[in-house]
């Protein structure tokens, strides 16, 4: 989560302290929010942060992908994976 108070600079700042918020960030695990002309352009974040947020995401977007196939299934929009095989091989012209 980002720290209003913190983690917000210009960036001309980052530019001339880089290694600092490279510090900042590792330690803090918390990205850093850079503003141009006081409007919020870019967000600088460590690697391992980042790909945790993949990771989360991922995640996220598998247990939806499962939420809408139950959803289907209760709701009776499902069919055997052979007559669906079946019928995909035939529209693309596959045969057994």
């Amino acid at each position: 989560m980002i720290n209003l108070s913190e983690d917000i600079h210009p960036l001309t700042d980052f530019k001339r302290n880089t290694a600092d918020f490279v510090k900042q960030m590792k330690r803090t695990k918390r990205p850093v929010v850079l503003t141009v002309n006081g409007k919020a352009e870019l967000v600088v974040q460590d690697a391992e942060s980042y790909q945790e947020v993949l990771e989360r995401l991922a995640r996220l977007e598998a247990v939806e992908a499962i939420r809408v196939g139950v959803k289907a299934a209760n709701q009776g929009r499902v069919k055997p994976a052979r007559k669906a095989l079946e019928e995909l091989g035939m529209k693309l012209g596959i045969s057994g």
